[in-house]
Formats: structure tokens, sequence, C-alpha cells
């Protein structure tokens, strides 16, 4: 008798304490759970037994990109539903998820091997991590952890991002502008806040596919200095600059930002690299970037903040996301970024806030990976085509309900005298 999706719906529910607002498809072909709302599949069993032995958001996420598990109907509703079990139910809805002390985890894990049988799990996909040793964010580790994320084909991310080939928040200065308006209105901004004039030298701090370093060398004259750990990123953006005709202006390291050794810089870039950086190194981040600053020289730092903890160290990386998508990453309150910049002597003069944009930008991405879901499965690997749908999607709905921001903060080396260069009337950039 096919009753599989009925007895997970119910050890579902029995864990949970609320009922289960998807429904459930399962290996056998049964269904179960609200009629109309997306589908939550389970295409084999293997998939349990991976929730048997990691109960939680890591056991889900091997499923999902194994494609042992995947969701019929609206991927948004779908995650929005499953999400707003934890995000309504606050702390409690983590004790679901806690080792086999908890007396409702035996109890499932009791009433899963009564389903699938207590067979060890499959190995994890090989998409995710394998265990890393060592201090965290030391040179050796950060190029590793750069290299899984962004070292996965060029091809693949400009299915992804567009001609634009921009990996961070746009900035939608019209409502219907396109992805392509809203990239470069974003890096026009972030040379309008740095006050770029013609033979300035910019240093673009994590520089990804150079499209930052073209924009201001194109439009501003600017001499850039780009660096990145990602030798495909360097490659993909020497030659963007070559077919620019931008040589003369624009030098491609890979370089950890940790060795730039020849300021000082008449400005400094930072999009969307700060999460790569840690806990740890934030401090050493911020004392290096004020020292290869000139007196009076801007540092723009785009960077994605989380909200703070009631108790800081109950802070962890999420699971998924360090697992398949960003390794070793890790995000701080906006406040805590804003005060060790001050600390390593930064005035910090402007904070813009850009959620509600970065929630558009992955939307626009899934949209992008989605169209061409064929090519880019053959880009990378099925599995890794399926790790950047579900963290682009979950990450626009958690933009969207303010567990996470995104912020652009503009710091000043001030000059001896004190003077920052920076206009009297805010938010007029030149």
């Amino acid at each position: 008798m096919a009753d599989a999706a009925l007895r997970l719906t119910t050890l579902a529910e029995e864990l949970l304490g609320a009922p289960l607002p998807v429904r459930i498809r399962a290996w056998d072909g049964s269904e179960s759970g609200p009629p109309g709302a997306p589908t939550l599949v389970f295409r084999h069993r293997r998939a349990l037994r991976r929730l048997l032995w990691k109960p939680g958001e890591l056991g889900l996420a091997r499923g999902w990109v194994a494609g042992e598990i995947d969701i019929d109907g609206d991927l948004y509703a779908a995650l929005g539903l499953i999400a707003g079990l934890v995000w309504e139910r606050g702390a409690d809805a983590k004790d679901v998820v806690h080792p086999l002390r908890d007396p409702r985890m035996r109890a499932a894990a009791k009433g899963l091997v009564g389903i699938v049988g207590p067979w060890p799990p499959p190995p994890p996909p090989p998409e995710e991590v394998r265990r890393r040793s060592g201090a965290l964010h030391t040179k050796h580790r950060d190029r590793a952890a750069i290299s899984h994320h962004y070292d996965v084909g060029n091809d693949f991310y400009e299915m992804v991002l567009g001609p634009s080939m921009v990996y961070s928040c746009a900035y939608f200065a019209e409502p219907g502008a396109t992805l392509e308006d809203a990239q470069r209105d974003k890096l026009d901004l972030v040379c309008r806040k740095l006050g770029l004039t013609e033979g300035q030298r910019l240093l673009d701090v994590g520089c990804g596919w150079g499209s930052m370093a073209i924009h201001a060398a194109r439009e501003y004259g600017a001499q850039v200095t780009g660096v990145t750990l990602s030798r495909e990123q360097a490659a993909y953006a020497r030659k963007r600059i070559a077919e620019e005709g931008l040589t003369d202006r624009i030098e491609i390291r890979v370089q950890d930002y940790r060795d730039v050794k020849d300021g000082p810089y008449d400005a400094i870039s930072s999009i969307g690299m700060a999460e790569h950086v840690g806990s740890v190194r934030y401090r050493e981040y911020a004392d290096d970037l004020f020292a290869l600053l000139k007196p009076g020289g801007r540092l723009l730092n785009h960077q994605i903040a989380r909200r703070p903890e009631k108790d800081e160290s109950q802070y962890h990386i999420d699971d998924f996301i360090d697992a398949y998508v960003f390794p070793d990453g890790e995000l701080a309150p906006l406040g805590r970024t804003v005060g060790t910049l001050e600390e390593a002597g930064f005035e910090v003069r402007d904070v813009e806030a850009l959620r509600e944009h970065y929630a558009l930008t992955l939307r626009h991405w899934v949209r992008n990976l989605e169209r061409h879901w064929p090519r880019a499965v053959r880009a990378t690997s099925p599995g890794r085509a399926r790790v950047w749908r579900l963290y682009m999607a979950a990450s626009a709905l958690s933009f969207e309900h303010n567990r996470i921001g995104v912020n652009q903060i503009l710091a000043v080396r001030s000059q001896e005298s004190g003077g920052s260069a920076i206009p009297l009337r805010s938010r007029i950039w030149n």
C-alpha cells in the first residue's frame, strides 16, 4: 500500500507541533497535505536516510543537491512556507533539529527508521566542501574557499549574471529597470561616491570579472588595480579589458588583499568581498585598507549584513551556505562593521541600505538560471546548478523578510587637518 507520504506528513507534524504547510509526494507515488499547496517531492528514500543521520538543514540540502528532493510548484512560495516554520516560531524551531537527546528527535529517528530502514546515508554529494583543516581565514584556506565558489566555470556565471558579469547587488534607480541597467547604475553610484576623477588610483578589492575596474577606467579615467584570488576570474577580466582597449589603465592581479603593498591609493572599492574576510580578520582588513589609502582617500565597502543576535556567541555560519556556497563566509551586523572601520581610523560618512535591491537582483539571477537550465547543468553539474538555484531563491526571501540586508558604507581617511573633501550636502556625489 502506497502510504509513505502520509507517514512522512504525520511524522513531520508530530515533530513540529503544527500542521505542515506544504504537500508531500513520496517515491511510491503517494501524496499527503493541503490541496493546492506547493509540493515537497521525495524522489528517493535515500533522502530520508540523509535526514536520519543529519537532521535539519544539512540533511535536506544534501537531498536537494543530489536530486532526491525537489519542489513541484512555485519555488519561492514553497521556500517561504518551509522557512516560515523557523521564522515564525523563532528560537523554539531550532530545538527540532537538535541532536538525539531531544525526545522528539528520538521519536522522529525511530519513525524514519520504520520507513526507510537503519542503513547508513549515502556519501555527501560531490559539490559539498570537504572538511577543512587549519585556522580560519589563513591565506591558503581563503584561496581554497574562493576557488570553490568562483572557479566553477565562467560560462556558468555568464548565464546567471548576464552580460554585466557583476556578482553583487544591483541598484534599481527606476522600478522597471533591467538588470543590466541596474548593475551599470550600481557601478556608477560607487564611482560617484568615491569621487573618482581622471588619473586617480583605484584599488578594487575582490575585483571579480573586472566590471567595476572597466567602468571606473572607461567612464572616469581612473588607473585601476584589481585583485582577486580566483584565477578564472582574473583570466576573464584580463580578456575583457583587452577587448575594451584598457590594458594601459587596468591591472588585474591574482593576489590576496593582505599582500597589496603599493599604496597609497586615492580610492578603494570593496564590493561583495568583505563577507569572505571573517570576524577574526575583519580588523586586519580595515587596518590594511586604511593604510593603503592616502589622506583624504575614500573607501566604499559594499557588504551583506545580518541581524544582530541577542547573544552574539550563538551565531554560527549557515550549514547549507558553508557546505555548498561560501565556505567560511561570515556575516556581521552593520553596527559591528561600522564600529570596526571607525576603530581602524576611518570616518564613516554615509551608509545606504539596499536590501530590497538585492532581493530584486537575486530574482533576476534565478530567472536567468532557470531560462538557461540545460546549458547551465552542462556547464557545471546538475548538483551545482541546484545549489545555485536554491541559495539564490532562499537568499531573495531572506532579503525580502529582513533576515539579512546589504549596505554601502562610505568611509574616509581624513586629512591631518581633519578635512574630508566630502560635499556639504549629503548624497551629492562628485
